[in-house]
């Protein structure tokens, strides 16, 4: 089969040996392939990623020096089934699945960002059967192929806790993003502030639903966040909203004041501040959040920042927040995100920005550079197309 493969960092199209499924395992004809923001570190960075993902107990993520087929999101058509299958779907079936299966010695692997696990840069790929889902009828190939990254959105707005009245910043309208805006507005957050430096990519925010686009360069973020009773930006606001509440608790004599402040937090008239979606993952921005924020908001941390940082302790804990840390998803949020797309309750479609064959990967790596042209491109492998 044709395969784009990396090494060295650079991409070239050759036929290497089409997969067979092992134990438990299914043979996908590969329909599209999203090409994602850690596919771009991959390619460059793979060997410091290693390091570091060795550290919590994986240690056959991909290296530079070796042949790999980059590709963890996608969907596909089911060819043939391994042994020990169920066989739960007829050969021609339209699936996605979770990136990570077992090789050969049984060992876990991650799809598409392991030489021993090949992804869907290519004709072919192998999943396993436990973690694929078969895709509704109703939803073309193209949104299908978005299942993973929206899933990553849909993770962190889950973790978040977010209710419908809170206010969402989301900062960073890539990919993961626009992810977050759609499955926050997909929950019913009635106000999603979203930040971003590209003209493009705020744009594509308003199309994913966001209620309020600034350019931080040229607008305050806490002045976007609106009037709001229970936002707090310094401490001496927060002290005197503190005073005055116990003043007017006391204004009738022998009612019990720590009672209704008791009930006044259960129901949640208490100060909080909005939620925060940290979607850039470039040192210097977690800390920035914390500075920017209200006093007791949420900050909830998508973007992968994959060098050391530094954030304030003393400065959050003065502030009372709370920091969130989030990574990829669970597999019944991957089939909610799944049905989300099919019963039209998010429309992804704005996301979708171009089309290559596998002769065009190494174009589309390099126009995804600039955040004016490109959100995300899809490889089909059947496409002949080498530009986007």
């Amino acid at each position: 089969m044709k395969a784009a493969v990396c090494r060295q960092g650079e991409f070239a199209v050759q036929e290497i040996e089409r997969p067979v499924p092992g134990p438990g395992q299914v043979l996908l004809k590969v329909l599209r392939a999203g090409i994602c923001g850690s596919d771009l570190h991959a390619r460059v960075h793979a060997d410091d990623t290693a390091e570091l993902v060795t550290e919590i107990g994986y240690d056959h993520f991909m290296r530079t020096d070796q042949d790999v087929v980059l590709g963890h999101e996608f969907v596909g058509e089911v060819v043939a089934y391994g042994p020990k299958c169920r066989e739960r779907w007829r050969v021609g079936t339209r699936v996605v699945s979770l990136p990570f299966r077992r090789d050969e010695a049984d060992d876990v692997q991650l799809t598409g960002l392991s030489a021993k696990a090949p992804g869907a840069f290519a004709e072919y790929l192998l999943v396993d059967e436990a973690v694929t889902m078969p895709v509704p009828e109703e939803l073309d190939s193209d949104l299908a192929a978005l299942t993973e990254p929206l899933a990553v959105g849909y993770h962190a707005v889950a973790r978040s806790e977010i209710g419908r009245g809170e206010v969402a910043v989301v900062v960073g309208c890539g990919p993961i993003g626009l992810a977050v805006i759609l499955m926050l507005k997909a929950r019913g957050v009635r106000r999603v502030v979203a930040s971003d430096l590209s003209p493009a990519r705020r744009r594509l925010a308003e199309q994913c639903g966001a209620d309020v686009v600034i350019d931080p360069a040229a607008q305050d973020l806490a002045a976007a966040l609106g009037e709001h009773s229970m936002h707090f930006q310094t401490g001496p606001a927060l002290i005197d909203f503190a005073l005055e509440s116990m003043r007017k608790l006391q204004v009738i004599p022998g009612l019990p004041w720590w009672r209704l402040m008791a009930l006044g937090a259960r129901l949640g008239q208490v100060p909080k501040g909005p939620v925060a979606f940290e979607c850039v993952g470039v040192p210097g921005m977690i800390d920035r959040l914390c500075t920017d924020m209200p006093y007791r908001s949420r900050i909830v941390v998508v973007g992968v920042c994959m060098e050391p940082d530094v954030i304030r302790p003393a400065l959050v804990s003065n502030k009372e927040m709370d920091l969130r840390f989030v990574f990829a998803y669970d597999p019944d949020e991957f089939r909610a995100t799944l049905h989300l797309m099919a019963d039209g309750k998010i429309d992804a479609r704005p996301l979708l920005t171009g089309t290559v064959g596998l002769g065009g990967v190494s174009a589309a790596f390099a126009a995804l550079g600039d955040p004016e042209v490109h959100a995300k491109i899809l490889i089909d492998p059947e496409s002949s197309s080498s530009s986007v």
